[in-house]
């Protein structure tokens, strides 16, 4: 395995096992994740739900499809021994996926999105390296 490939597959599982820790925040704390959202409402609503437990099935939500963009990554970078074609195409379009939650780390810490923007960019970029390419359309004998 070429060094940009097996650079790249590390990153997939760092990414991944990365967005799967952030998944399961949002499937424990939903309720806390919600509530600072969207706040906890006025006192004067006792009998009802607050605002943040009235939304913590959307983070839920977010938690699961989070993991489960975490689990294509670490399956993609897995697979990379096989050196089918379409793995190169699902490792580029997982890199396009990680680009979002730069943005959603930014408006939490800045310095975790422009931390996160680095293996974000580089997931895209090193797919598409001649190395990457031929080690992805060679076929073995």
């Amino acid at each position: 395995m070429p060094e940009p490939v097996r650079s790249l597959r590390v990153l997939m599982m760092v990414v991944g096992g990365m967005q799967a820790v952030l998944g399961l925040a949002c499937l424990t704390n939903s309720v806390a994740i919600a509530t600072a959202i969207w706040g906890e409402g006025d006192a004067s609503t006792t009998c009802c739900t607050t605002p943040g437990e009235a939304n913590s099935g959307t983070v839920v939500f977010v938690g699961v499809l989070v993991l489960a963009v975490a689990a294509w990554g670490i399956t993609t970078a897995l697979k990379f021994p096989t050196r089918q074609a379409g793995l190169r195409v699902s490792a580029t379009a997982y890199g396009w996926t990680a680009l979002p939650f730069t943005v959603a780390f930014f408006q939490v810490a800045p310095i975790l999105g422009l931390i996160w923007l680095v293996p974000a960019i580089l997931a895209i970029v090193r797919p598409k390296q001649p190395e990457s390419r031929f080690w992805f359309s060679e076929r073995r004998q």
